[in-house]
């Protein structure tokens, strides 16, 4: 399954569109490597993801199909780690100004 439609299905992010512009921005990794919305993901896969000011990373335990129940979206992912990411505006002085 392509990774935008993972990020849909899963319901990590709800709209495939959003999906597909949040990868191809580069700011999702499989298995340490930038991604593309089209890559392929499989179980055991590592997926890396920076989405607005929080930082995920997911292990993919199952790969569907098709799309699946809500109550079942949680049961494709198994999360490793979740923080927000700090934003460094010092150096954007003049933008702020």
């Amino acid at each position: 399954m392509r990774l935008d439609k993972f990020l849909k299905v899963s319901r990590i992010i709800k709209r495939r569109p959003v999906a597909k512009t949040v990868v191809d921005g580069g700011k999702a990794k499989i298995n340490g490597k930038v991604a593309k919305a089209g890559t392929v993901v499989k179980p055991g896969d590592i997926l890396e993801l920076e989405y607005y000011d929080k930082y995920f990373k997911f292990e993919i335990v199952e790969v569907p199909e098709g799309n699946v129940p809500k109550e079942k979206s949680n049961d494709l992912i198994k999360v490793l780690d979740s923080r927000g990411i700090e934003v460094d505006l010092s150096s954007d002085k003049e933008i702020l100004e």
